[in-house]
């Protein structure tokens, strides 16, 4: 066949008969998610150990994904080529390890070879396989049933709708452990610094806000017109009013002078405390980077003073400087 004079519908129609296909086997797994299930469960959350996870070919990569999900999910884990582990990397479960084994045909030569070393470890095995009577599901301590009725491959061939079904046969598995645990967006977070979330749950105010001489402030006699001097100079759009000891009396915002030049005042005559907002919101330094953003988003400001309990100022941050920490 020319791959050029394929039609678009014939490729449509091929794409949807693909997901269908995978979805009917996905969905043939809830009826399995039963008392092997809860077993395979029992033994990931006893151990005292890591849940060490093999395989070998397109299993392998399932495999690995599985084991990547399990260890960012507050279950320690990792991924072990089944090639590799007759060869010394065996030596890399221990006592007290749980192994899950991955194989549609459950009778691929090199996981059976690690039996009875796992045998004489005591480390419980759960396995994964397309074949419930099959040499590593009799052996294994629980069998996880990922059999589908025909891979998406219209060869019936290549690994498709089976690594779909075992890579959410795993995922189920990882989100049960999870909700047993307790595991909390702040635990997921911690093993996440580097990304989106990480930032959002755990940088705070302080890790991001402005310090010391790049504070705008002044005193409350001060001319506002001094007071607009020391606003342009810091670039925050405002300047806190504070007295001798630090205390936060008030801020004056771009908003602020606006009003004040609608009311015709001498910005050279008029103390800033006269046309100041007093009572600003403010936020603590320990708060959440990303609670700064919900309270700026919610009152429709850019900016915000940082205080500590006694309402000393200590920070100021504006939405730039969440912007180039990602926390927006």
């Amino acid at each position: 066949m020319n791959p050029a004079a394929v039609t678009p519908a014939a490729l449509i129609a091929s794409g949807r008969r693909t997901l269908a296909v995978e979805a009917r086997a996905v969905a043939d797994l809830q009826i399995r998610i039963d008392e092997r299930f809860v077993r395979a469960c029992r033994l990931c959350l006893a151990t005292t150990g890591r849940v060490v996870v093999t395989g070998l070919g397109k299993s392998g990569h399932i495999g690995n994904k599985i084991a990547a999900t399990l260890a960012s999910t507050g279950t320690p884990s990792f991924f072990l080529h089944a090639a590799e582990a007759s060869h010394g990397d065996l030596g890399m479960v221990a006592r007290g390890d749980v192994v899950i084994a991955i194989s549609n045909s459950g009778e691929t030569a090199e996981l059976l070879s690690l039996l009875p070393h796992l045998r004489r470890l005591g480390t419980p095995l759960i396995a994964l396989t397309g074949r419930p009577a099959s040499t590593l599901a009799r052996e294994a301590d629980v069998n996880l049933d990922v059999s589908v009725e025909q891979e998406a491959c219209p060869l019936n061939l290549a690994p498709t709708a089976s690594t779909t079904a075992t890579l959410a046969m795993g995922d189920a598995l990882a989100t049960a452990l999870l909700e047993a645990r307790g595991f909390t967006e702040q635990d997921f977070a911690l093993s996440h610094p580097g990304g989106a979330l990480g930032r959002k749950l755990l940088l705070h105010v302080e890790d991001v806000m402005r310090r010391s001489s790049q504070l705008p402030r002044v005193g409350p006699n001060v001319p506002l017109a001094q007071g607009l001097i020391e606003m342009s100079l810091k670039g925050l759009g405002l300047t806190a009013v504070v007295d001798a000891n630090d205390k936060l009396l008030g801020v004056f915002t771009d908003g602020d002078l606006r009003r004040t030049l609608d009311r015709n005042l001498d910005l050279r005559a008029t103390p800033i405390e006269a046309v100041m907002t007093r009572d600003p919101r403010v936020i603590a330094p320990r708060a959440l980077a990303a609670d700064a953003v919900n309270l700026m988003q919610q009152h429709q400001v850019t900016a915000l003073l940082v205080t500590d309990d006694e309402r000393h100022l200590v920070g100021a941050l504006n939405i730039h400087d969440l912007l180039r920490a990602g926390v927006v």
